[in-house]
């Protein structure tokens, strides 16, 4: 007799026919200044449950306000960062990504969340499809990112097909570092 070895896989029910309707409810479009609020409302919902183990509430609340405070974004809307929005059917606004040329056909990810009840759904997915597509129509033919080492999204970003490129540690002030990996893929 063959003796078979099963593998724990970390299972997810497939999704729900409200789940399937919702996956196809919805639109990503340029966000402005008109949408900071919603921006920072997302980030301030998402990033304490999706940072919580891997840096200190301390980080978190300082990088919220580095990088997610009303003047910082709007900061970044008048500098040429781009941002997209995902809501549903009735506005309501699920995620963001935004992304900005670095030099030539190099661009970079710089931002990319999707409230919490709302992931695993795809919609990540259909961000960078997205930021892809607007990159590639702009002449771009690299992407990169940079994501925690310990957040779990760098699965996520490998299933989506970037790749690790090198390792690296940025000193952000106040005694705060992001221990990153920088990611990156071609735009095809």
């Amino acid at each position: 007799r063959r003796s078979f070895q099963t593998r724990t896989k970390r299972h997810h029910p497939p999704p729900t026919r409200t789940q399937r309707r919702e996956l196809m409810d919805y639109t990503i479009r340029e966000a402005n200044t008109a949408d900071i609020s919603a921006i920072h409302e997302i980030a301030h919902e998402v990033w304490p449950k999706a940072y919580a183990e891997v840096i200190t509430a301390e980080q978190i609340a300082y990088m919220l306000d580095w990088m997610y405070s009303p003047p910082a974004l709007s900061d970044q809307l008048r500098s040429g960062i781009r941002f997209l929005l995902l809501e549903d059917t009735t506005s309501t606004p699920l995620g963001f990504a935004s992304f900005r040329c670095l030099e030539g056909t190099h661009w970079k990810l710089d931002k990319l969340y999707v409230r919490s009840d709302r992931q695993k759904r795809g919609l990540g997915k259909s961000l960078i499809e997205r930021v892809r597509l607007e990159i590639k129509q702009s002449g771009g033919t690299q992407l990169e990112l940079q994501v925690n080492r310990k957040n779990k999204a760098v699965g996520f970003y490998e299933k989506n097909g970037f790749q690790i490129l090198r390792v690296d540690d940025f000193d952000i002030g106040n005694g705060f570092y992001m221990n990153d990996y920088i990611m990156g893929c071609p735009i095809e």
